[in-house]
């Protein structure tokens, strides 16, 4: 997948490739809606390798629409993007799984002045309490969502998904490296869930310097070809 890119400023990384496997897993159909879009990679990935996703995305920052709008067509995939704050976002229309990549940095740490970055980042754009209570209203009943976030934060996850009357239903844990603690989580929540936590077997990032095998198969499923360039 061909993906264009700002030359500067806020760019995907491997968050965004191990969270459109992890959602590829549960082989979403229907209606998806991905928050925070950025250029597009998680929902664009997800709706090339799940033909019976119909995909809409919601961005606020005008740059950022621009580039996953040519993305959409280079890639041929449809794609319908909202251009608003996603907490401002119509209600009327339901979703069947609402994906995310969204900023998670949390309040205690240092904030760039860049605003490409500032919006992309830190969760003060998007405070998790009114993030999933919107997640809330948009989904269909017993419907999906899907999200990483920052790992040292799951207990807050958690507890604010139960706020929202939202269950995590599937999670996996993302290490650097074997011996490191987690640093990002991947989340699968439902609304009106009864079911039990599925903790999955941990993913690690590296094997020493390189990725591991893991990660490796990823990006090859991936293919992802990233440009970075002016528009």
């Amino acid at each position: 997948m061909l993906l264009y890119q700002p030359e500067s400023g806020y760019c995907y990384n491997s968050d965004s490739v191990f969270l459109y496997d992890f959602i590829s897993s549960f082989k979403p159909r229907g209606r998806v809606l991905d928050v925070g879009a950025g250029c597009g990679v998680v929902g664009l990935l997800v709706a090339r390798d799940n033909p019976k996703v119909e995909l809409e995305a919601v961005e606020k920052q005008d740059v950022f629409i621009k580039y996953a709008t040519i993305n959409a067509r280079v890639n041929k995939i449809e794609y319908k993007l909202h251009k608003k704050d996603f907490l401002e976002l119509d209600e009327d229309t339901k979703y069947d799984y609402v994906i995310s990549n969204p900023p998670f940095y949390h309040d205690g740490v240092t904030k760039s002045e860049n605003e490409m970055l500032f919006n992309a980042r830190y969760n003060v754009n998007l405070p998790l309490k009114e993030f999933f209570k919107k997640i809330s209203r948009v989904l269909k009943p017993n419907s999906h969502f899907i999200f990483c976030y920052d790992a040292s934060q799951f207990g807050l996850i958690c507890s604010e998904l139960d706020y929202a009357k939202m269950r995590v239903v599937d999670v996996q844990f993302v290490h650097p490296k074997a011996d490191r603690v987690a640093s990002l989580v991947m989340v699968h929540a439902r609304n009106g869930s009864k079911s039990l936590m599925k903790v999955w077997p941990p993913f690690i990032s590296f094997d020493g310097a390189e990725f591991s095998d893991m990660a490796k198969n990823i990006y090859k499923k991936a293919q992802t070809q990233s440009i970075k360039c002016q528009i």
